[in-house]
């Protein structure tokens, strides 16, 4: 029986100068070697040879479709990287029913279309082998993205595990309900964003309603503030600019306005106010204007 050699570690009691301490120790373990898979370094092995036919068949194809192309360009070099989407189109269908191999409703859509995009490639190389009179060496290095195609396609097949019935329909089920969860991501974004619109718009709203009627309350209490301009008889008396409440005075017009809620009283003193007024100092004198009202 083969074996093989492991490495392992475990923690060991070491004392030195009468004190233990638990140190890691390492060593090695003989372990019964397990019997060499042959049937994976097989399938690794097509795979790679698959791998090299792809990248031969895209080599192919491009000089060749390149050489079409390029006699309909001033440019020979942009035909050139034209020609590479012939054949980049069916092996990125490859890799999208590689994704899908749980999913056979999907997985038959790209199967179709890598179909067709092999179709077209196979075409234009044909083509090129009619416009340079060698019809023969055109199929033949058509036959090459064939060979590629079909050789991965083989491949997939060897390396999908196919689902029954019964567990493809449960997998297509959780397979919605993650797909909803996800959806509703972007969903509940634009929500709060939205949510946060309002809040915003209506807070402005609250603010300039409370000023709006501060602001009446003060002129109804001025007495000595001119309703019109008709009205006023003295033209040498003019008016007191830049002067502001107390913050206590300022409490009192917004509760004698009507304003209850004390945050919109909080806004109505700082602008009427003190911009910098704590809000413990504001709801005490509220607590006091409630009282005396």
């Amino acid at each position: 029986m083969k074996t093989r050699t492991v490495q392992r570690s475990r923690l060991v009691p070491h004392t030195v100068d009468g004190r233990t301490e638990l140190v890691l120790d390492r060593y090695e373990e003989e372990q019964p070697a397990p019997p060499r898979d042959l049937d994976h370094a097989v399938l690794n092995a097509v795979t790679g040879g698959a791998t090299l036919l792809v990248a031969i068949s895209v080599a192919w194809s491009t000089v060749s479709i390149g050489d079409l192309l390029a006699r309909t360009v001033p440019m020979p070099s942009l035909g050139y990287g034209a020609a590479l989407a012939f054949d980049v189109a069916w092996i990125m269908c490859m890799a999208l029913e590689w994704l899908s191999r749980y999913d056979a409703a999907r997985a038959r859509l790209y199967v179709w279309a890598g179909h067709a995009a092999l179709a077209v490639a196979v075409a234009a190389v044909v083509t090129h082998g009619i416009v340079e009179d060698q019809v023969a060496g055109g199929v033949l290095a058509a036959a090459v993205s064939v060979l590629a195609k079909a050789t991965w396609a083989l491949v997939m097949r060897q390396h999908a595990k196919v689902l029954d019935p019964l567990t493809e329909q449960w997998v297509d089920k959780q397979r919605a309900k993650a797909g909803a969860q996800l959806a509703m991501v972007p969903v509940r974004r634009q929500l709060a964003r939205m949510q946060a619109a309002v809040a915003a718009e209506t807070a402005a709203l609250d603010t300039a309603q409370a000023r709006a009627r501060a602001e009446q309350a003060q002129a109804d209490a001025d007495p000595d503030r001119p309703d019109d301009e008709a009205d006023d008889e003295d033209d040498n008396v003019l008016p007191l600019v830049g002067k502001r409440l107390t913050v206590k005075d300022a409490v009192r017009t917004a509760v004698d306005s009507g304003l209850d809620d004390a945050d919109a009283v909080l806004r109505y003193v700082r602008t009427a106010a003190d911009p910098n007024v704590k809000s413990e100092t504001v709801a005490r004198y509220l607590r006091a204007a409630r009282i005396a009202g």
